[in-house]
């Protein structure tokens, strides 16, 4: 059989510890043997990126605005205890977020739907897309703490000299302040990578913030989303029968409880990363969510919503048999190939995509799985396989 050719390149960003190990076996057996693979290599590898002072991240996120598509496997985010272990001359940023930053893009995760892991909430049919504002709020915060009596003031001072000045607190005691800050124009790529996933993977979108307690903060979040909406997307919405979908967070917990799924929830960047964690769970593990990463631009990158399965790794090394569940990075691959065919408009490519989903898919309902799967599963006596023979599995599938 003749393999199937790509005309553009996809990025391919490799990485670290366990996932590296299935990246390889993921290319050897899911992917070369079907497609005369064409990708632009970059080496994310903790090591690498040390040798090369991370300059290999900001040229791999180069690479995705130049190419659109990327796929990209877990990388290690280093701590101090991974200092000496790779010899590191500093600790390097998340891979995630540099390239998150670069490329202005907004991170959708949903999980891969199977029959035999029941999600916990028995009324869930279908995904629930979390799209997260990785930007802001907390997780740039300016915190102190307060020593005691006094005052903590809000101050704004325009390049102009201007100000700005809002009382915080008058503290009568010690006590904490912080202060968190957000963009209009990282605001406004949020949205639109927003609204053209909803509008590419056909999907109501649902927003949510607490505009009714913070009226300005929240608010010009609901604001800028309803504007941007109002203005560009309506239509468009209206044509692809979906809709767009703002209430208050609180809200929205509540309706999500008691949906069946099937769309996207916006979340500010803690809402996000809280239920995201939740979604990933509650569906059955967090080995069976996709991501991807999309910014206002086009450009996309696919990975999966892991990491890098440092416990196996560990194990590896040391020559024993590893089960590690394979199926949320095979899909990384699979979304970045469906959608370099969509921008190529190379058919076999993304019926490819539709086909290495679908074995993965049918692999585990047949009952042959990793043994994660196969401890939360309903399906009765299930097979549990190492790390390469469920790869193997998904293999004599499609071929």
């Amino acid at each position: 059989m003749a393999k199937i050719k790509m005309t553009t390149p996809i990025v391919e960003m490799d990485g670290d510890e366990m996932t590296r190990i299935l990246w390889k076996m993921i290319k050897e057996h899911l992917l070369n043997p079907f497609i005369e693979l064409n990708t632009d290599y970059y080496d994310l590898g903790l090591e690498h990126r040390n040798e090369t002072n991370d300059q290999v991240t900001f040229d791999s996120a180069e690479a995705t605005k130049k190419y659109k598509v990327a796929v990209k496997c877990a990388t290690i985010t280093p701590n101090a205890a991974r200092m000496p272990e790779y010899n590191l001359k500093e600790m390097w940023k998340s891979p995630n977020g540099t390239i998150r930053a670069i490329l202005d893009g907004t991170v959708f995760r949903a999980p891969i739907v199977v029959k035999g892991i029941e999600p916990c909430v028995k009324n869930w049919k279908k995904p629930i897309t979390i799209a997260r504002h990785a930007y802001g709020d907390v997780y740039k915060n300016t915190e102190i703490k307060v020593p005691g009596p006094g005052k903590v003031e809000l101050v704004y001072t325009g390049d102009d000299g201007t100000q700005i000045k809002e009382l915080v607190h008058k503290y009568d005691g010690p006590g904490v302040a912080q202060g968190i800050h957000n963009l209009c124009g990282s605001i406004e790529s949020f949205a639109r990578s927003c609204f053209n996933y909803a509008l590419d993977t056909k999907q109501d979108l649902w927003f949510a913030t607490k505009d009714t307690i913070s009226k300005k903060y929240d608010h010009t979040f609901k604001d800028i989303f309803q504007d941007i909406f109002d203005a560009e997307y309506k239509e468009k919405f209206d044509e692809a029968g979906i809709e767009y979908f703002y209430t208050l967070i609180d809200d929205a917990v509540a309706r999500v409880m008691k949906s069946e799924g099937g769309y996207i929830w916006a979340c500010k960047n803690y809402d996000g990363d809280v239920m995201s964690d939740m979604i990933s769970s509650a569906f059955g593990s967090l080995a069976m969510m996709t991501s991807v990463l999309v910014s206002p631009e086009g450009y996309y990158e696919y990975e999966a919503a892991h990491g890098t399965v440092q416990r196996h790794y560990y194990k590896h090394l040391k020559g024993e048999e590893t089960s590690t569940n394979s199926v949320a990075t095979i899909f990384a691959w699979s979304g970045a190939l469906r959608k370099r065919g969509e921008l190529d408009q190379n058919q076999e490519l993304m019926d490819f995509a539709d086909k290495l989903e679908k074995a993965t898919i049918d692999t585990i309902e047949e009952g042959k799985m990793t043994k994660d799967l196969a401890l939360i599963t309903t399906l009765p006596n299930p097979t549990v396989l190492n790390s390469e023979d469920f790869i193997k599995a998904i293999a004599e599938k499609l071929a």
